[in-house]
């Protein structure tokens, strides 16, 4: 079952090659309201990824959401090759949907080439393998959120999800934005170092924006929550496997406007950190109706 599921985003994350620098990709609808980030996020890089040399690999990648994906329909990838040098490569991605951008993405891709190292540790916390896995929603919970919520909760993801510090969705108190979860692939993938960066890409919009959320007690499960990705920013360091466990320790220095701000390094279990990330999202509170639960 978990293998299927690995594969079917593997699938998601393979494009249809419609001209040179044109690609299409399938939406699929795994309970969020509109298309999860994350796929947006791995499916730019695929398309860029597959317009430039096979010995450069992606170091950083920028990008705006501009409007919500529509979960019935294919997403088309429009690939700008702005740029070519002796070591680096960039690209421009667009990705339309209903004759209109939803996405645009720039991605900077680099020669493997030595150079001075340094990296900060990662936090001290317990291993996976000593955290209890997620417990599902009980039927009562699950009554009590939208149907697509409902599908989002009982669902079984891509990934399997260990947060070190559990917070009760449904209920959620108040607490400092700082969140740590492990995670890893549910099944096992090839060795390609691209398909491996735009797993992570997938994986990286879970629980970033959410972190800025815990000091106001709310969550995406409340219906008068409104939130919504802005732009998404990731660097990816060094080489790791999505396939095994990794640790995300999320932070969110501020919230204002409507706005918060989240940011995230990624760690394996030897404790060498591949990928930093960033994200400000909307966080939008509206009054509550009457009568409304």
């Amino acid at each position: 079952m978990t293998a299927s599921v690995a594969a079917e985003l593997v699938d998601l994350l393979t494009l249809e090659r419609l001209e040179e620098n044109l690609f299409r990709g399938q939406s699929r609808d795994i309970g969020t309201k509109y298309v999860f980030g994350g796929q947006v996020l791995g499916q730019a890089l695929s398309a860029a990824q597959q317009t430039v040399d096979a010995a450069r690999h992606v170091h950083s990648i920028h990008a705006y959401f501009l409007r919500a994906g529509d979960v019935e329909h294919p997403i088309v990838y429009d690939v700008d090759r702005s740029r070519d040098g002796n070591s680096f490569s960039v690209r421009r991605v667009t990705a339309i949907q209903h004759g209109k951008p939803i996405f645009v993405f720039a991605a900077s891709f680099q020669d493997d080439e030595p150079g001075h190292e340094h990296q900060l540790s990662m936090p001290e916390v317990p291993r996976p393998e000593d955290i209890e896995p997620m417990a599902a929603p009980s039927a009562e919970q699950l009554a009590q959120l939208p149907p697509k919520a409902q599908r989002w909760l009982s669902r079984m993801g891509p990934f399997e999800i260990r947060p070190v510090y559990p917070r009760d969705e449904l209920k959620p108190p108040k607490r400092p934005p700082f969140h740590q979860v492990w995670f890893k692939l549910n099944g096992h993938v090839g060795d390609s170092p691209v398909l491996h960066q735009a797993l992570l890409a997938y994986a990286s919009d879970f629980h970033l924006l959410g972190t800025a959320t815990f000091p106001h007690g709310i969550s995406y499960y409340q219906a008068n929550v409104q939130m919504a990705s802005l732009d998404h920013a990731m660097w990816f360091h060094r080489p790791f496997r999505a396939d095994d466990w990794l640790l995300y320790s999320i932070d969110s220095p501020s919230a204002q406007g409507a706005r918060g701000l989240s940011r995230g390094q990624i760690f394996t279990r030897e404790g060498r950190l591949v990928a930093s990330t960033a994200q400000e999202g909307l966080i939008r509170v509206l009054p509550e109706e009457k009568g409304s639960h």
